[in-house]
């Protein structure tokens, strides 16, 4: 598509684009533009198919990072626009990195953090939209954060309700995880089954995001360190579950 220069972005003009199934970019760090993506082919990673090794479940069970969500959002979002070696640009221009603190601060836009110490080693961010989940970017600075952090986000949705994890873009390290590809059709099948409750949320003028049957980011929290214990009767207890848990929730090692 044409890119749109000198855009600042809306955060209802976004929420109304990935609800369609398209979601914006930039071509560089510092372009003054952005513009607007769909896939032909679309990389998603099913919640029941993350791809648990072994050594990331042991990395996981022994803590080797402490794994927080929504505390560093905006250093989660400039350490992912940061340049590396690995990748010496990023896509997250100004008006991109802009509209994601607005829907976090509106609730909507999240972020899950690992720490090395008081070190911020990786993490991951996207955006919530009734069931769907949108990974926007992740980062690693410590080796196994990023898989970390993805992992905790599958365990994360779905316990709190959600149906679709949307990737974008396939990578071999997404798919090394679990993600696959599917033709734009066959998602937006599933985006729309997944938004529909945020989409009929805003025809009735309700808040964005709302809607009955929406996930629930947060109902991880409320599992504490108890296995077993159901999602719906679990009472609030500080601090994140354990890493046990954590691997419980994803399933079997593949």
């Amino acid at each position: 598509m044409r890119p749109l220069p000198n855009l600042e972005l809306h955060p209802d003009l976004v929420l109304r684009a990935y609800a369609m199934g398209v979601f914006p970019m930039s071509d560089h760090r510092d372009a003054e533009s952005i513009y607007w993506v769909e896939p032909k082919l679309r990389g998603i990673l099913p919640l029941d198919g993350f791809h648990l090794s072994r050594s990331l479940r042991k990395t996981i069970v022994g803590e080797r990072f402490r794994v927080t969500a929504d505390t560093a959002f905006e250093r989660i979002l400039a350490l992912c626009a940061e340049s590396a070696e690995d990748r010496p640009d990023t896509w997250i221009n100004g008006p991109i990195e802009r509209v994601f603190i607005d829907l976090h601060r509106r609730g909507m836009a999240h972020s899950i953090e690992c720490w090395d110490g008081d070190r911020l080693a990786g993490g991951l961010y996207g955006l919530a939209l009734g069931r769907a989940f949108f990974g926007e970017s992740m980062v690693t600075r410590v080796r196994d954060a990023s898989k970390v952090a993805l992992a905790w986000l599958v365990a994360r949705l779905k316990v709190g309700g959600f149906t679709l994890l949307d990737c974008q873009f396939q990578t071999e390290h997404l798919e090394s995880l679990g993600a696959i590809e599917i033709p734009r059709d066959d998602y937006l099948g599933l985006l729309d089954s997944a938004v529909a409750g945020a989409t009929a949320a805003w025809g009735s003028g309700e808040a964005e995001g709302a809607g009955d049957g929406a996930g629930v980011f947060d109902a991880l929290d409320r599992l504490g360190a108890a296995p077993d214990r159901p999602t719906e009767d679990a009472e609030t207890v500080s601090g994140p579950p354990s890493g046990k848990v954590i691997a419980q929730l994803l399933g079997h090692i593949s």
